[in-house]
């Protein structure tokens, strides 16, 4: 394994803790409710979201650390609160109690959707930089489906599997961690700080001597226009600000993570047994391994519209059957193949693209800043949006949240036409500059 490839993987792992923070909570979800007796309302919002709430504060202020310490050593943190979370949650013996430790998971989450990305952009060669970056997204839906199969493997085992559920996470936490410690600090960022010597060093271990004197030139002569003062919300900067606020607003507005909280709800909800949905809940994780492995590896070849083409086409029409198939409470196996097509969409379009797309068009001194905005939008719709499923389902009905859904994709399809720039093969100096010349 090359050392490029070994460096992105490492730090891609983040996005397994990631994907299977995120979703092992739905095995639990229902039992947790009975166990404490708690309202739709306080489980929905304190229960199943406090680490979504978590996680907007992690990617809120998770820029700051990502800038102040490098993008290596907020790595290392995240693999610590995610150790720290899985132990606490497992233990808890209250709703409190666990929400706390959910939250400290959360600000692993929120934290890593900015440090990893920035990291793999920051060391990747153009040609191929959506493909690494994508890894990220790659090591999520990975952790999802592990975080499926594992809810699947371990319910049964009495009345607290979920503590095993939950617990088991520790080991790849701490794997995590360990494997951090082996990997150099981001070259980009060490050119930021003064520190040539090092980052020239670790440049020319991983690319040619021609293209390496190369890089090195751009990223010096990148430096000498920099403001270190700069703040994301310059004028100059506002359409790339505009760019990923929607990038990360579609991508919640999907109903996306609404879903993967609450799969096995949804799919009782279909008049599926507990088994059957929790085993089609394992389809829905594999059905997102495949698409998003199609679509990291088509991102450097067809482009981030194009996938964001097929994405959003994918989305309209397979949660309009969704929607249709609860207002007409068709029965069997429909539901559940909607849901597969549904999360084929997102993984070849959205999924595939949205911290690759957040990561490359920020220039090298506000990146750690404007991935903290994209990030930080995208969380509070994830907290936002899940926190509601539960009453909206019994408020309004399945078929109505999803309908909205499938509205809010039309309007991703109307922005992917004409607002969204294409930003592939172009190197992260010169995309900087080609998106402020834009405004």
């Amino acid at each position: 394994m090359s050392k490029l490839l070994k460096w992105s993987f490492t730090a891609a792992l983040a996005g397994f803790l990631f994907g299977f923070d995120t979703v092992v909570i739905s095995g639990a979800d229902q039992k947790l409710q009975t166990l404490w007796n708690t309202t739709d309302i306080f489980h929905g919002a304190v229960v199943m979201s406090m680490a979504l709430w978590g996680t907007v504060f992690g990617a809120v202020f998770g820029g700051f650390p990502t800038k102040k310490i490098g993008r290596k050593n907020t790595l290392l943190w995240i693999g610590i609160f995610f150790s720290i979370s899985a132990i606490g949650s497992a233990l808890a013996n209250d709703p409190i109690t666990f929400a706390i430790f959910r939250f400290v998971g959360g600000i692993g989450v929120g934290i890593s959707g900015i440090a990893a990305p920035a990291y793999i952009s920051e060391i990747a060669p153009q040609k191929n930089r959506g493909k690494l970056v994508g890894l990220y997204q790659f090591s999520i839906v990975i952790g999802i489906l592990i975080a499926f199969i594992s809810n699947y493997l371990l319910s049964g085992l009495g009345q607290n599997d979920w503590r095993f559920m939950i617990g088991v996470e520790l080991i790849p936490a701490l794997i995590f961690t360990f494997l951090v410690i082996s990997i150099p600090k981001s070259p980009r960022w060490l050119f930021l700080n003064n520190r040539q010597s090092e980052a020239e060093k670790i440049i020319r271990s991983l690319y040619s001597t021609k293209e390496a004197e190369g890089l090195i030139l751009d990223i010096t002569k990148d430096n000498q226009n920099i403001t270190s003062s700069e703040s994301i919300f310059n004028k100059k900067y506002s359409f790339i600000v505009m760019l990923a606020f929607l990038i990360a607003a579609f991508n919640q507005l999907s109903g996306i993570n609404a879903f993967l909280y609450y799969a096995p709800r949804i799919f009782e909800e279909a008049g599926l047994g507990q088994s059957i949905a929790l085993l089609n809940s394992v389809g829905i994780g594999l059905t997102n391994v495949i698409f998003t492995y199609v679509g990291i590896n088509l991102i450097d070849r067809l482009g981030r519209r194009t996938l964001m083409y097929i994405g959003s086409f994918g989305y309209i029409v397979s949660l309009s059957l969704i929607s249709l198939s609860f207002f007409l409470e068709w029965e069997g196996i429909f539901l559940p193949l909607f849901f597969f097509l549904f999360i084929a969409s997102h993984a070849i379009g959205q999924g595939a693209i949205i911290w690759v797309y957040i990561s490359e068009i920020f220039p090298n001194n506000i990146r750690s800043y404007g991935q903290s905005f994209g990030v930080s939008t995208h969380w509070i719709l994830a907290a936002i949006i899940p926190s509601f499923i539960p009453f909206l389902f019994g408020f309004i009905g399945p078929g109505f949240v999803f309908s909205f859904f499938a509205l809010m994709m039309v309007f991703q399809l109307l922005f992917v036409h004409f607002i969204m720039p294409e930003t592939k093969g172009i190197s992260l100096e010169d995309l900087s500059k080609k998106l402020i010349k834009i405004e």
